[in-house]
């Protein structure tokens, strides 16, 4: 091989190149992705951006005909495994569950995406108590639970990727979405800390910050008649998974994604918090004429 590098360095440099594309190509096809929420809206758009670029997937939702649709259409547009799981994320065990599932199946996670997640419309003295603690459990305790567990194969293979889903409610106070805005400061902050913790570990922990997003969120919410809805912009779900996706193989500790977005978190910066609570109050009070 030297004698032929040494004849012909062109065609032996191309060689070369082509034979360390493909261990790099096969390399891919054995790793796997766990995706949460991973048949609607942004956990889809991820799902559908990793499979394009070759990676197999592990997508957990709640629904199984949403999971078989999901696995049967991104199997057959780019070629990759496709294993789903149908876990309800609001039960106390289901994480464990989740973990304990990809373990039987022999599977090594290399990238784990925490995107499942929901709020509850409303006045805090108002809203329905039972619900806003299974938020809790789906929106941080779950993901702590994946995060842990996984994190610490990671660490100690030296090697993977972490994305959580947090929102610009995690900068901002949010009337008539406290738990939610509540959850989702919780979610960036924790992400940020072990961010740090094992930043020389050689892994990779990122937030997403996206805005409202035309999503299934705002139904499940009850928030069809907020103005954030009815007279907003929603961003487009594949443009946050796009910058979610960027974010994540760059390294970078998080993104906000759209400029919009970007504009808000940086004056909310400056202005104080009752002023940015009272804002956002505003903004996400129903339509004046829908019943509230």
């Amino acid at each position: 091989m030297v004698l032929l590098l040494f004849r012909h360095p062109l065609i032996d440099n191309k060689f070369l190149f082509n034979i360390n594309l493909r261990f790099k190509i096969m390399a891919k096809t054995q790793q796997y992705v766990l995706i949460t929420g991973g048949t609607s809206g942004i956990g889809y758009e991820l799902a559908r951006l990793l499979a394009k670029d070759g990676y197999n997937l592990v997508i957990v939702a709640r629904g199984q005909e949403e999971l078989d649709r999901t696995a049967h259409e991104l199997t057959l547009a780019y070629k990759i495994k496709v294993i789903t799981l149908s876990k309800d994320l609001f039960d106390r065990k289901a994480a464990f569950e989740v973990y304990d599932f990809v373990k039987s199946k022999g599977i090594r996670i290399d990238i784990l995406v925490n995107d499942a997640g929901q709020g509850q419309y409303g006045e805090f003295i108002h809203t329905d108590l039972e619900r806003e603690l299974s938020i809790i459990q789906l929106n941080i305790a779950s993901l702590v639970v994946l995060t842990k567990l996984f994190l610490i194969e990671m660490v100690e293979r030296k090697s993977g990727k972490i994305l959580n889903l947090a929102s610009i409610a995690s900068k901002v106070p949010g009337p008539l979405q406290a738990v939610y805005h509540g959850t989702k400061a919780f979610v960036h902050s924790f992400t940020e800390a072990i961010r740090s913790e094992v930043k020389e570990s050689g892994v990779v922990v990122t937030s997403l910050l996206p805005g409202a997003t035309a999503t299934d969120f705002f139904r499940k919410a009850d928030m069809l008649r907020s103005k954030t809805v009815q007279d907003g912009k929603l961003g487009d779900p594949a443009d946050v998974a796009m910058d979610g996706y960027n974010a994540l193989m760059n390294g970078d500790d998080m993104v906000v994604s759209g400029f919009k977005n970007k504009v808000q978190i940086a004056m909310s910066n400056v202005m104080p918090d009752e002023m940015v609570a009272d804002n956002m109050h505003k903004q996400q009070a129903p339509k004046e004429g829908m019943k509230k």
